[in-house]
Parts: structure tokens; C-alpha cells; sequence
């Protein structure tokens, strides 16, 4: 095994403190100029007035360059002031996180805190979960948070604070207890650099940049103070500019410095570790797309993210042969077992990265209540389809009322899959080719466009299936409809909470074991806007569905890796997609009338709806 020798450890932790005071020291220098700056016309309004007092600077021209030389004195130290002021005083923005107190998890602090004594540095002042694949260090000795970590303190000889240490929850659902413990070595080893004056120092001023940069877009601002943070902003990013670089370095030296530390520690384990640690950030990622997803959007949160994750990597381990060997791994201790509810931990990390990354609001609700595994085929999966089959026959008939001229409307004949295949289907002599011309013996190559430009001519041919795409259109409407109504609802009810709670505190005691934020978070979006066609195909794919469900035995289920799924004959029925697009993009209805021959599917049978 590969391995760093004690002396090698050494010099590369030493390189990587030096590298990193001296970067903080020219952060500083950058600081300390600006600070020069400010006070030169003031130094100059001295030296003009002493000249005077002594005799050398006399006369109308000297009382007049001492006056200008005041007066600009004066301007600048005002507006060094205000810039300094802001620094000082605004809040970096600071991740949400689920605080975890040492009552909730007195195993993973006794960790933590065996893991820093064994690197010989600072223990964090506390540990935060996050939901996301990742650990890191966060100062919080900003006043935001000094309410929240009381422990937090500045020590007599200026050195830096401690940090909270920042856990991904996934991390204590999957890994190991020996797992974690490698993996956080190196993130436990940069509170060493972080208690450095110099480097606490650089950061606080590159924080305190970054803070200012944001002021002039705080909300509630009147026109004059935002006129004002405008320029304090202009100020702070000109400075921000001149020290990035350096902070840069700064915390490759820091990070550098801590991995080194931490070489000594678990190392042989930590190989395998970071295996894990890319295994479950695949499986995080698919489980939040696929599987949360589709309930936040239907206004339910699952509860048990962090459960689920294990069920989605062990079905992975499972599929691929090449993780086969991590499956054995479930017979030892996971690192969930060091908190002390870890249920009422995973709750509070499931409705956190709702919010992050849907929207959702911080408490449960009429339109927004938790969901649990078992519930969620019956509660989401059978529940968005008939939702999304509802919409579908809602333009359907729409479409019929606005053109019963020349099509029908087959409203009569109820909720059926017959009735929107008809309306998808295209005749087939509509979609034969015309004969070839008579030299089309001629090679291709010579018809093909011979600029790029002329390809834009192929973006103008009529689409293969326009029923589609007045179709797709009108539920693009529909959907977009629903969405900004029930963003309005949401922001009245969050609206009338801050309302409700300026007039009266509320007195409902926290959780003992978690306490998060629960104003308002950043969006961190999942997945881009979808497209027309891809929501008709996810409307059609449902009403299949509920016709499978409705008259073929068919049940809902849950697919770890993917999903919602349709379950038939005790299978999943993974052949479904490519004939419903069939279907949609061409027009095509044969391969799904097979596959709903096959399966005992009736489409001519209507389905219930929601």
C-alpha cells in the first residue's frame, strides 16, 4: 500500500502553512494600503498646516490648497468610514444547515473531538449538517450567529475562533463509522490553520468584502442608502479584486496543510472511503431527481431522505457487478448510529433540502406535508398520475371546444386512453414520403446544406405530429398557470406568517435535537425548465399508467434509481417509455397499442381521476 513517510507529512504541512500565512499576509497588505489611502489627504492636511504654524506655508495660494486639502481630507475619511463600517458589520451569507447540538449526537461530537487530538489541532466549535455530499469548515463568529454558538469565542492572543464543522447527511446514512472518521481527517485538520491570527484576520476581511458587495441588493432600502451601498460596493469589490488571488492561494495552502495532517490518520482507510463518498453523491443525486422531485412537486416532502439514500445505493450495488463488494459493508456500524434520534435528524434534513432545492416552506402544511416510504407509491406515484392524466383530458376537452368545427369533440366518451391516442395518432397516409423525383439518383451529399447558415432553413419544416405541439403548448400553459398560483399561495402564507409572528412570538419550543433556519433560503434548482414535449410525454406515460393500474391489475410502485414506476405482473415495466414517444413525436400509436395488447391493458375503458 502507498503510503507518506512521517518526514514527508511534515515538510508538506509546514510548505502548506507557510504558503498559506504568507497569502493571508498579502491579503492584509492590501488591506493595510487601503487603509494608507484613506488617510493620505489627511496626512497631506497636516503637513500643510504645520507649514503654516512654523511659518513656510504662507500666503493666499498655501490657505487655499490647506482648505481644498481639508475639505478632501474630510471626504475621504468620511467615506473610509462608511466603507469600513459596512465591512465590518455585514453578514456573509452563511449555508443552511441543520444545527446538531451535542445532546443530539454526543458519539459524533466524542468523534470529532478524538479525531482532533489525535491531529494535534483545535476541536470545531460545533457540527452542522447539510443536505448535500460534502464536509467542510465555516466561521460563524459573524453576528448572525453568535446568538447560536455561544461557544464561539475570540481567544486572548487574537488567534481565530473555531469553526462549526459542515457534514453532508448522507455521509452518516451510507459510510462506516471508521469511513466517516477518514473522511472528516482532513476536513477536522484545517482548524489548525483557521486559529492562525493572520489567516483568521485575511478571512474575516475577505468575508467582510464579499458581505459588502451584497448590501446595495438588501431588500427595504430606500433610494438614498442604496445610492450610498452602491458605492461602499464599488469600493468593496475594487478591494476584492486585489486580494482574491491571494485568498485563492490562501486556502489551497490551508487545505494543503490539512491533507498533509491528516495522512497519519485512518489512511489506508480513507482510499476506500472516497469511494463511498462518489457512490453516494450518484446515488443522492438520482434519489433527489427522480424520486423527491416528483413528490415536492406535488406538494409532499419525503421524510427519510437520508434512509432512502441507503435503499437507492444498495439497489445500485445491486445493478453494477463492479459494486458488488459494497453491499457487504451494511453488517458494519453506520455512522448514523452516533446521533441519538437519527430519525427526527432525518426529518430535519429531508424538509431542509425541499426548501433548498424546490421552494418549499419551512413547515409542514395543508399543501405541504412530509410523505413516508411506504406511503409514497400510493400517496405520490398513483396521485401524480391521475393528477397528470386529469390535466391531459382538461386540454383535451379545451382543445375540442376551441376547434369543434372541424374535429368533434370526444369529450362523451369519457377519461379513456383510446380517446388521447386518436387525438396523438396520425393516418398513415399522412405520413407516407412523396415518390422521388425522377434524378434522385443524384448522391446525397450534393443536396446536403454547404453552410451552416443554411441549416437554419431545416429548423422551418413542419413538425412531424402538430396535433403534439398544440397539445404540448396548451399543457405548457396550464402547468405554468398552476405554478405561479401556488407561488402566489405561498407567498401569502409566508406573508401572513411573518405577520402573525411580528404581532405575537411565537412560543413552540425547538426540537431538542436539530434547530434550522427557517427564514427564507437560496433556490438551488434540480433540473432546468422541461420542454413542451417532454411534459406531453410525461402526461400520456401517466394515463397509460392509470389505465394499466385501472384495468390490467397493475400496481404503482417505487423504483430507488428512477423513480415512479409501473409494476405489472410483479415486474417493472421499463419498455413503456420509448412507445409512448412513439406516439408523440411521430405520431406512431402501433408499438403501444402492442405493448398494451400484451399486457392486458383496455384502453377504451375510462380511468378514474383525481
Amino acid at each position: 500500500m502507498y503510503g507518506v513517510s512521517g518526514t514527508g507529512a511534515v515538510v508538506g504541512e509546514e510548505w502548506g502553512a507557510r504558503a498559506a500565512r504568507s497569502r493571508a499576509l498579502a491579503v492584509l497588505r492590501v488591506r493595510g494600503r487601503a487603509l494608507g489611502l484613506a488617510v493620505l489627504p489627511a496626512a497631506v492636511a497636516v503637513v500643510l498646516y504645520a507649514g503654516g504654524v512654523t511659518g513656510h506655508f504662507t500666503g493666499s495660494g498655501w490657505d487655499t490648497a490647506r482648505w481644498v486639502v481639508t475639505v478632501l481630507a474630510v471626504l475621504v475619511l468620511l467615506a473610509a468610514t462608511a466603507v469600513a463600517l459596512v465591512v465590518a458589520r455585514a453578514r456573509p451569507a452563511a449555508t443552511p444547515t441543520v444545527e446538531l447540538s451535542e445532546t443530539a449526537a454526543p458519539d459524533l461530537y466524542r468523534l470529532v473531538r478524538d479525531l482532533a487530538d489525535r491531529l494535534d489541532v483545535p476541536a470545531p466549535s460545533a457540527i452542522a449538517l447539510t443536505p448535500d455530499c460534502d464536509s467542510w469548515l465555516e466561521d460563524r463568529t459573524h453576528r448572525a450567529h453568535r446568538v447560536h454558538h455561544k461557544q464561539v469565542h475570540r481567544t486572548s492572543d487574537g488567534a481565530g475562533a473555531a469553526p462549526v464543522l459542515v457534514i453532508g447527511s448522507p455521509f452518516l446514512w451510507w459510510m462506516r463509522v471508521a469511513e466517516l472518521r477518514a473522511v472528516l481527517a482532513p476536513v477536522v485538520a484545517g482548524t489548525g490553520p483557521a486559529a492562525h491570527p493572520d489567516i483568521a484576520a485575511a478571512r474575516r476581511f475577505v468575508r467582510g468584502l464579499d458581505a459588502a458587495v451584497a448590501v446595495p441588493e438588501t431588500p427595504g432600502l430606500d433610494p438614498f442608502r442604496r445610492l450610498g451601498a452602491h458605492g461602499v460596493g464599488q469600493v468593496a469589490r475594487v478591494l476584492l479584486r486585489a486580494c482574491r488571488g491571494h485568498a485563492g492561494e490562501m486556502e489551497r495552502g490551508v487545505a494543503a496543510a490539512g491533507s498533509e495532517r491528516a495522512q497519519a490518520v485512518d489512511y489506508g482507510v480513507r482510499i476506500v472511503a472516497q469511494e463511498q463518498v462518489g457512490l453516494a453523491y450518484a446515488g443522492w443525486d438520482r434519489l433527489l431527481t427522480r424520486v423527491a422531485l416528483p413528490a415536492w412537486r406535488m406538494g409532499r416532502w419525503p421524510a427519510k431522505l437520508d434512509a432512502g439514500v441507503v435503499s437507492a445505493l444498495t439497489e445500485l450495488s445491486r445493478r453494477d457487478r463492479l459494486a458488488d463488494g459494497f453491499s457487504s459493508r451494511l453488517g458494519e456500524r453506520p455512522a448514523c448510529d452516533l446521533l441519538e434520534e437519527p430519525g427526527a435528524v432525518d426529518e430535519a434534513t429531508s424538509l431542509l433540502a425541499a426548501r433548498l432545492f424546490h421552494g418549499g416552506p419551512a413547515e409542514a402544511g395543508p399543501d405541504w406535508s412530509p410523505v413516508e416510504w411506504s406511503q409514497y407509491p400510493e400517496e405520490v406515484v398513483d396521485r401524480k398520475w391521475r393528477t397528470d392524466a386529469a390535466r391531459l383530458h382538461e386540454v383535451l376537452d379545451r382543445l375540442g371546444v376551441a376547434d369543434s368545427a372541424a374535429r368533434p369533440s370526444t369529450a362523451a366518451d369519457g377519461p379513456t386512453l383510446t380517446r388521447v391516442m386518436a387525438h396523438l395518432s396520425i393516418a398513415p397516409s399522412a405520413k407516407e414520403q412523396p415518390p422521388a423525383p425522377a434524378d434522385a439518383h443524384a448522391p446525397a451529399e450534393a443536396h446536403a446544406p454547404d453552410d451552416v447558415d443554411d441549416l437554419s432553413a431545416l429548423d422551418d419544416e413542419p413538425q412531424a405530429n402538430p396535433a403534439a405541439d398544440a397539445l404540448a403548448g396548451a399543457l405548457s400553459a396550464l402547468l405554468a398557470r398552476e405554478e405561479a398560483a401556488r407561488e402566489a399561495r405561498a407567498a401569502a402564507t409566508a406573508a401572513e406568517a411573518a405577520k402573525t409572528a411580528a404581532a405575537a412570538p411565537s412560543t413552540a419550543t425547538p426540537h431538542p435535537a436539530v434547530s434550522g433556519p427557517d427564514g427564507p433560503l437560496p433556490l438551488f434548482p434540480l433540473q432546468p425548465p422541461r420542454t413542451g414535449r417532454d411534459l406531453l410525454a410525461d402526461h400520456v406515460t401517466a394515463m397509460v399508467c392509470c389505465a394499466a393500474v385501472d384495468t390490467a391489475e397493475a400496481v404503482p410502485g417505487l423504483d430507488w434509481l428512477d423513480g415512479p414506476a409501473l409494476i405489472v405482473g410483479g415486474e417493472r415495466a421499463s419498455d413503456l417509455g420509448p412507445r409512448v414517444l412513439a406516439l408523440v413525436e411521430d405520431g406512431d400509436p402501433e408499438p403501444l397499442r402492442a405493448w398494451l395488447a400484451r399486457t392486458g391493458v383496455r384502453p377504451e375503458k375510462p380511468v378514474r381521476l383525481v
